[in-house]
């Protein structure tokens, strides 16, 4: 059932308490708090450009069950680069006040428009982003696939676009009716899964006060009906488009990825990282050198060589029967 193997990928893995060091479970205050449209408050934490003039900023999203902090790790190449990082917390999410809810896909979405209408404001001239993992891939996508106006390009990592189908959309539909607030941790989906490489990030990820270690089935229901969205808006995204994913990810599976790969418009930049896990922003593949390297040359290679590597995988993927 991929609906519950996505979440357990996007919240913080099972680990035993081996003595978190005070780093690892630092609450870092957001930098500023946007006040929405509908009265509602998002903490934002932005990783400033090393440069004296940022070269882009990047409205970074997060997944589901992370935070603001998510981008921790990858932040250094970006900014290294001289571009902005601006990482608010979801709504539902991180710091927020509805911190284990939900909303709606519309509500999320238009977060995030104003979200980057703050950008515009307060970086005039310079080009704005957008990069989103997992749920905030999805997020990403649709804001991509809609008449938001003045996004330089669009950055997914691992995202979850995808519709489940039946009967298990059904299912969870039902159980949103019956029992919305029913828990469920990653203790629910059976196996063992790695989300990444990246021992030292999944420990901060785990004890940071931030992240969320499990959920109730409203908020995955509202996730459900996300991904789907996503999955049927991406014909309509427009370019520049970079997606990458990897080839270890146990969480948005290869069956879900190549069908959405079928559904983007055919100019979209396409990276595999065949080590790479679903914590694309966390893992040690090389995800943010390319999309830096793609956000400053993006008629070159990548670095990861990742462009060869997915035409292998589509390659692949075409001999297979993902309907």
């Amino acid at each position: 059932m991929g609906l519950l193997v996505l979440p357990g990928g996007c919240t913080a893995p099972h680990m035993p308490n081996l003595h978190p060091t005070a780093h690892e479970t630092a609450l870092i205050p957001p930098t500023l708090t946007l006040d929405m449209s509908d009265g509602a408050h998002i903490p934002l934490r932005l990783y400033p450009a090393l440069t004296p003039h940022p070269r882009g900023i990047i409205l970074a999203l997060h997944g589901y069950g992370d935070s603001r902090d998510a981008w921790e790790f990858a932040a250094p190449t970006f900014t290294a680069a001289g571009f902005t990082l601006a990482a608010p917390d979801i709504r539902g999410f991180g710091q927020t006040a509805d911190r284990g809810g939900w909303s709606t896909t519309a509500r999320i979405v238009q977060d995030a428009r104003e979200e980057l209408l703050w950008l515009h404001t307060h970086y005039p001239d310079i080009p704005v982003h957008v990069m989103g993992e997992s749920m905030g891939g999805a997020i990403a996508l649709l804001l991509a696939a809609s008449d938001t106006p003045d996004i330089s390009s669009t950055i997914l990592l691992a995202p979850a676009a995808l519709d489940i189908g039946q009967p298990w959309e059904s299912i969870l539909g039902g159980m949103d009716v019956l029992a919305p607030r029913w828990k469920l941790d990653g203790s629910a989906v059976p196996g063992h899964r790695v989300a990444s490489d990246n021992l030292r990030a999944l420990r901060r990820m785990y004890f940071d006060p931030l992240t969320l270690h499990s959920s109730t089935i409203h908020p995955l229901y509202g996730l459900t009906l996300l991904m789907q969205a996503a999955y049927k808006a991406a014909p309509k995204a427009r370019m520049p488009l970079l997606i990458i994913f990897g080839g270890r990810d146990q969480f948005v599976l290869p069956p879900f990825t190549a069908r959405l790969l079928r559904k983007l418009p055919p100019e979209t930049r396409i990276d595999e990282l065949p080590g790479a896990h679903h914590l694309l922003s966390r893992d040690r593949r090389g995800a943010a050198q390319d999309a830096v390297s793609w956000l400053m040359q993006p008629e070159r290679f990548l670095p990861s060589g990742g462009d060869i590597a997915a035409a292998a995988w589509q390659a692949t993927a075409q001999t297979q029967t993902f309907p």
